[in-house]
């Protein structure tokens, strides 16, 4: 069992769900955990740091949770040590500028009371240019459209739906959201924070053309015979069938494509890739270049599987995707843009939770004033 079944078993565990294997299975992985924990190559200072991160963890346990029973107490600081380690392990630190730094994921009011995870919400744009707002509808059929709201935080299109050629719906997914879409096709499609779709009602001609900002993750109806396609800027994704993930984000200078099934091809300008299973496609924003590499498809799905997971990122890549989240704005304060962490933890969590389990590395601090979060050494 690695890292990330473990937890996703422990939070089955802490929500009652877990069947009586299945709590076996997490007595019998302790001895394994420690033996892991003991084994790792790393230095006298990484060991101390442990046995700080160890004992700062038992006296925040012991204060809130007095009469929690042994295998609960336990499976709370291992799934912790888990965090928490991975963050000490992979913290690196490089010198960068010190003056402040903002990342604004859009204008927002304060806080009132503790800054809550985000929920499924989105903004939907019909043809005729009606605006409906997702969460405040009822379940069943929108209007008079063809389209049901699910109670699973969903919409889908009724098939073989018609309407004319040019008529168009997007769906926006503001910062603290997400959503998801099933198309007229029979695609699904997840939509991240701060990220639109733009889609025909109906699909007509050669291909099933969609447009793209964000980030999406699409599970796309097989048809051989109408490709689907989805255009970032001047990119273009074409597949017939296929699961695969889009990241789009305007604050990154590439656009990136990632394969977890079936096969794919990007397009941009007179550059042309395709991607097997595992494989992700970069694509330059300036200069149109395209790259592929392998990469850790549990990391790239973690959005989406209700998780952060970060494998030797630094706090610049980390809090924008908190901000996008949590719906905060991000300052940077000093040293800190370049430092780098490990670690997964659940997005169903209190804001104050995530950045909790960060400091107790004792490598970051975090103030929040309102609905921003200060970011200092």
């Amino acid at each position: 069992m690695n890292a990330e079944e473990y937890l996703l078993l422990y939070e089955k565990y802490i929500a009652g769900l877990c069947s009586a294997e299945e709590e076996q299975r997490l007595f019998d992985f302790q001895d394994n955990f420690r033996m892991q924990s003991d084994q790792s190559p790393v230095d006298s200072n990484s060991i101390r740091n442990r046995k700080d991160i160890y004992d700062r963890i038992i006296t925040t346990l012991s204060e809130r949770q007095t009469k929690v029973n042994h295998l609960q107490l336990y499976l709370k600081i291992a799934a912790v040590l888990l965090i928490t380690l991975g963050v000490g392990l992979f913290y690196r630190s490089y010198n960068t500028i010190s003056s402040p730094q903002t990342y604004r994921a859009k204008r927002i009011p304060n806080a009132k009371g503790p800054i809550k995870p985000g929920r499924n919400t989105a903004e939907l744009k019909l043809a005729d240019g009606a605006v409906v707002e997702l969460d405040k509808v009822e379940d069943g059929f929108i209007a008079a459209t063809k389209i049901r709201k699910l109670s699973s935080g969903s919409i889908e299109y009724s098939k073989g739906t018609s309407s004319p050629d040019d008529a168009m719906n997007t769906i926006t997914v503001p910062a603290g959201g997400n959503y998801k879409v099933i198309l007229p096709d029979g695609t699904s499609v997840w939509l991240n924070s701060l990220s639109s779709l733009t889609y025909p009602v109906s699909f007509h001609g050669k291909n099933r053309s969609v447009s793209l900002t964000g980030e999406a993750y699409f599970e796309v109806s097989k048809n051989p015979k109408m490709p689907f396609v989805v255009g970032v800027d001047d990119m273009r994704v074409t597949v017939l069938g296929t699961h695969f993930d889009v990241n789009a984000y305007q604050e990154h200078s590439k656009i990136q494509t990632t394969l977890l099934e079936g096969s794919v091809r990007l397009n941009q300008a007179s550059n042309q890739v395709t991607l097997r299973p595992g494989e992700q496609g970069n694509v330059d924003r300036r200069t149109a270049d395209m790259q592929k590499v392998s990469v850790n498809i549990n990391k790239i799905m973690a959005w989406k599987n209700g998780y952060f997971m970060f494998q030797d990122d630094n706090l610049k890549d980390i809090m924008p995707q908190i901000a996008r989240w949590y719906d905060v704005d991000i300052e940077f304060r000093g040293n800190v843009q370049t430092k780098s962490f490990g670690g997964i933890y659940s997005k169903n969590k209190d804001l104050c939770e995530l950045l909790k389990g960060l400091e107790l590395t004792g490598l970051v601090h975090f103030k929040i004033e309102g609905r921003r979060v200060i970011v200092m050494a």
